[in-house]
């Protein structure tokens, strides 16, 4: 019995010839992401009180993008915290204040097929996009990882996705991982591995298959993989990373998954997810007209150069309504500068966009633009539980960024294709 693209990578790391699902191994960490919430602050502590040192600091990135920017005195002592920790612990790869991590880590070329990795959040996942593991853990874990170089973990059944088909005009991985939530629940990966496969998921481009494994954290997975292909070939190439080698990192022919489920993308209508969860997701029609009063297009989800860009397919040439606050924060300085030289922020901010800085923000509650009381918004973001994104009073629907688009346009939530074809103005 041949081996899924989870097992291949564990094994790899375990120094294993195979490792089947339930073992429980040790694996070399390749590398270690951390950022300013829950890095240097909840971790150097516990290093300290150790008396060790980091492992490997070249085998470490650090990212500020939780505390970006500081707005407070204890924003400020905790961005000085994880400067100090750069410092001190010799941390080459620290990109401060670049944008969220999810997305600068690949985009400065630090993710390759094959890699075991960590990540100190949630949506870590994302990482599976380029064929690598990549799993959040949290403080206490990363410490003993950055001390050691090393981390257990009980080997995951696998669960294979397969979306067979193409996408329509409009429709994106947001509304594939929205209808994957709904049909699966949040729980749905059980701390499994997903692998997401079939003729859709290969026809689209890095930043959308970094949506699927990103939010297969919402599906309750442990890690999010797609195999290495040319796709991922060409975006390591432009990202300066090696492309050796990318053959090894796919599942063998008649591996064992737990589960196989499949999935027509050409039948996918936009999906949006009502209020308090990504689970509550149905077709655009089943909530359009709802009245909204921000539109945010933001997040590691919703706000990478494809995401802008997808927003401004709709927004172009148009305006928001007088009753939206339309705000926008790119995922990255890297792209959002990319999308103001080729005219896609333009775009947006014509619409009549205010633009936010390249961090998570609203998105994880932070800085001072969170919803306020009563707000009803539509978010291009993966989350939309209670309380998140501001008081608790506020509701918050999601959508890709094609229909918060829309929904920034008609005050309202829409259905973005008509304006993708032309059938309105």
């Amino acid at each position: 019995m041949g081996m899924t693209l989870a097992e291949r990578i564990i094994a790899r790391a375990a120094g294993r010839g195979s490792v089947s699902p339930g073992e429980i191994v040790t694996c070399s960490v390749d590398l270690a992401m951390i950022h300013d919430s829950g890095g240097p602050r909840r971790v150097e502590p516990i290093l300290k009180r150790l008396g060790v040192g980091v492992w490997n600091p070249e085998k470490v990135v650090l990212i500020t993008d939780h505390y970006v920017p500081a707005t407070d005195d204890e924003s400020r002592r905790i961005q000085q915290i994880t400067r100090q920790f750069a410092a001190d612990r010799q941390i080459a790869n620290f990109y401060d204040q670049q944008g969220i991590c999810h997305v600068v880590l690949p985009e400065r070329g630090h993710v390759r097929p094959g890699m075991f990795m960590v990540g100190g959040d949630s949506h870590s996942p994302t990482g599976g996009a380029f064929a690598a593991y990549m799993f959040g853990i949290g403080a206490t874990e990363m410490a003993g990882v950055l001390a050691t170089g090393e981390i257990w973990i009980r080997v995951p059944e696998t669960i294979r996705i397969e979306w067979t088909g193409r996408l329509n005009r409009g429709v994106s991985a947001k509304d594939m991982m929205l209808h994957l939530c709904a049909r699966l629940g949040m729980d749905g990966g059980r701390y499994q591995a997903v692998e997401y496969a079939g003729e859709a998921v290969r026809a689209l481009p890095m930043q959308e298959r970094m949506t699927l494994s990103n939010m297969a954290a919402e599906l309750g997975a442990q890690a999010g993989l797609i195999e290495a292909d040319e796709t991922t070939a060409a975006y390591l190439s432009a990202a300066g990373a090696s492309v050796e080698g990318l053959e090894d990192w796919r599942s063998d022919a008649g591996s064992r998954v737990s589960d196989h489920h499949v999935f027509d993308a050409s039948a996918l209508a936009p999906q949006v997810a009502a209020p308090h969860s990504p689970a509550n997701a149905a077709p655009v029609e089943e909530h359009a007209g709802t009245p909204v009063d921000v539109v945010y297009i933001g997040a590691c989800t919703g706000a990478k150069l494809d995401d802008l860009r997808m927003a401004a397919q709709v927004l172009r040439g148009r305006k928001a309504a007088k009753s939206v606050e339309l705000v926008c924060a790119p995922a990255s300085l890297r792209d959002q500068e990319i999308a103001r030289s080729e005219g896609t922020l333009g775009a947006i901010l014509d619409a009549g966009a205010r633009l936010l800085p390249n961090a998570c923000g609203i998105c994880a509650g932070y800085g001072d633009n969170r919803f306020g009381e009563n707000v009803v918004a539509i978010s291009s973001t993966a989350r939309n539980f209670k309380g998140r994104m501001g008081a608790a009073s506020s509701k918050v629907y999601l959508g890709s960024p094609y229909t918060t688009a829309a929904s920034a346009i008609e005050g309202r939530i829409a259905d973005p294709r008509p304006y993708l074809q032309g059938g309105r103005t």
